[in-house]
């Protein structure tokens, strides 16, 4: 089976992750690992802590000679930003007293739910973890899955359609794997992860806006797969729903707030003869539109994987709103801490790693083994009985 854990916050020493299952065998690339890192910390609106850090991986466990040993493996990220943060962050209770307690709760962050729940009298123990830095282990583990799905020519990319008020009506395109690919690929060479060049410009204009006014924006992303085999998942069982586990796994990106899954919630607005996918046959099954994304019943039915997700602002404001210290109980301005003006396209990197983790797990419990090889023959047995339907 597998299965990810991550240890660490915001500004303390560093970001672990513990992968399990990975089957032996696996090449693994550590400058593609460095590479995604760089691709996360891209996009106009990003904060001053980009600035600081420049991701790289260190490899502690479960790969020799540039292969999986089958055994756990474990990825460390150091936090550049520790020095200057040593004090307040340490593990040694001497410097507690000297170190300032974060009491005004910022609203549409975890900060008041997270101190109520936990019993803390300091912000600072709930937004170190809560914070979107524990996305840089996410994107480093997607990095490994990415690498395994490649071994069987799956693709996974990403582009943004809106940015505040400035959006593009992708509805009007025909996304098939072809043009999916090609608006990935000029979207790598946006600014903002937005493959068409008239709305990349108005999208950077609304975050100057919100630079200007000490304000934050939000926006929409979508991630895909291509080349994605028939039956991933299952119609079984509610939690072995691929749609279901990918919902929710897009959904846990910090300031995720809303995913859809193929034409999403434009689906409730036609009637079922204009948005069903027809089946046709030419020597195998196929389908000339995709309006359910790839997904039927739970389970992948061979066209391209696509989810939409929308990003909320995020909560830390320069022009902070109103809140209340929790100490005092006193009406207070919100806390500040350095922060993005807009995080989308780096939202979209993040799904990119988060798709390709559920793809590659449902993959494994379709086609399991402890070795490359086995998979390979499993794999390639399951595709020879299709091509005999």
């Amino acid at each position: 089976m597998l299965r990810f854990l991550t240890a660490g916050e915001s500004h303390g020493k560093g970001l672990i992750g513990i992968i399990e299952g990975m089957p032996s065998g696996l090449a693994i690339s550590k400058e593609f690992i460095n590479n995604e890192l760089k691709r996360r910390q891209g996009g106009y609106g990003r904060g001053g802590r980009m600035k600081i850090e420049s991701d790289e991986v260190e490899i502690l466990s479960g790969i020799r000679w540039g292969k999986t040993l089958g055994s756990p493996i474990t990825l460390f990220i150091k936090n550049r930003d520790w020095q200057n943060w040593e004090k307040a962050m340490n593990e040694d209770p001497y410097f507690e007293s000297s170190i300032q307690p974060v009491t005004k709760p910022r609203p549409g962050h975890a900060d008041l739910p997270g101190i109520i729940k936990y019993n803390h009298l300091d912000i600072r123990n709930v937004l170190e973890r809560s914070s979107a830095r524990e996305t840089a282990m996410r994107v480093a583990i997607g990095a490994l899955a990415k690498q395994f799905l490649k071994e069987f020519n799956i693709d996974i990319g990403s582009f943004v359609i809106r940015i505040g008020s400035a959006s593009v009506d992708i509805n009007t395109f025909q996304l098939n794997e072809e043009s999916l690919l090609l608006l990935n690929e000029n979207a790598n060479k946006s600014k903002v992860r937005c493959p068409f060049s008239d709305t990349e410009e108005q999208m950077i204009k609304v975050i100057e806006r919100a630079i200007k006014d000490g304000d934050s924006v939000g926006g929409t992303f979508i991630v895909f797969a291509v080349n994605v085999p028939v039956g991933l998942g299952s119609y079984v069982h509610w939690d072995r729903k691929l749609d279901g586990i990918i919902a929710g796994a897009i959904m846990s990106i910090q300031a995720i707030k809303a995913v859809e899954i193929g034409d999403g919630v434009n689906l409730g607005s036609e009637y079922g003869s204009k948005l069903m996918d027809e089946i046709f046959y030419d020597k195998k099954f196929y389908r000339k539109t995709n309006h359910m994304g790839g997904i039927e019943g739970g389970m992948s039915n061979g066209m391209p994987i696509i989810v939409k997700a929308t990003m909320k602002p995020i909560p830390t404001l320069r022009k902070p709103l109103r809140s209340v210290d929790i100490l005092t109980k006193e009406s207070v301005e919100a806390a500040y801490e350095r922060s993005d003006i807009c995080a989308v396209a780096a939202a979209s990197v993040i799904g990119e790693s988060v798709l390709a983790w559920c793809i590659a797990k449902a993959f494994l419990e379709k086609f399991g083994g402890d070795s490359m090889t086995e998979i390979k023959t499993s794999y390639d047995f399951y595709n020879k009985k299709i091509m005999e339907r």
